[in-house]
């Protein structure tokens, strides 16, 4: 006997990794991830709003808007924040946002948002280090480090817990995989085969499973 469909409307929220910069099917892992489960025999409808170069600062005080106006509170829906690498960047003159700040910046959208719907987070994903500091189309010099960025999982794995939403912890699923630097067309941003492992890690993971899988 078949298993039931589920119809979900989801938002995905984040930075360039989100938006699937550097995926030239121009699904990025939400849209992988969302056809996977469309093919499985799911309905669902997906709103990318990743943005490039966005930090929690960025996120903050856009996302309660664009959430609204795409999810109904009477239908069911849920919420899927990812972001942190901006945060973690070095500009030259400094960190882009601090740890602590970035820490507050999550605590308000994600407690607003858990009241709101089903809330899921995914962390920041390893870089290859060997191919930064990267230089952005405007020209800026941006630094990211995968060890700095470690130091953000731990604060945003920490919060995850306290306010009890589910975190995926990307730097752990990824950083020790001797294939990853290969999937980043970049050094930062993944490519086709990037993205699609990360739909595969996030689809596999027991949090999203529950949104679509029936008891």
């Amino acid at each position: 006997m078949s298993k039931p469909m589920t119809q979900l409307r989801t938002c995905f929220i984040g930075d360039s990794i989100t938006n699937g910069t550097g995926d030239g099917t121009m699904l990025g892992w939400p849209g992988h991830l969302c056809a996977a489960e469309v093919r499985a025999g799911h309905d669902l409808t997906y709103y990318d709003l990743g943005i490039r170069g966005d930090t929690s600062a960025d996120l903050l005080p856009r996302w309660q808007a664009e959430v609204t106006a795409r999810l109904p509170a009477v239908l069911n829906c849920a919420i899927v924040f990812n972001f942190g690498l901006n945060d973690a960047t070095d500009q030259q003159d400094g960190i882009r946002v601090h740890l602590g700040d970035s820490i507050k910046n999550a605590r308000a959208m994600l407690s607003a948002a858990k009241a709101m719907h089903p809330t899921l987070w995914v962390g920041p994903t390893p870089v290859d280090d060997t191919r930064m500091p990267l230089t952005t189309e405007e020209g800026h010099v941006r630094d990211k480090r995968n060890a700095r960025t470690a130091d953000y999982n731990l604060g945003f794995r920490a919060l995850a817990d306290e306010l009890e939403i589910p975190y995926l912890d990307m730097m752990s699923a990824l950083i020790n995989d001797a294939a990853w630097p290969g999937m980043l067309a970049d050094g930062l941003h993944p490519a086709p085969d990037g993205h699609r492992r990360m739909a595969g890690i996030v689809g596999a993971w027991l949090a999203w499973r529950k949104l679509l899988d029936a008891e």
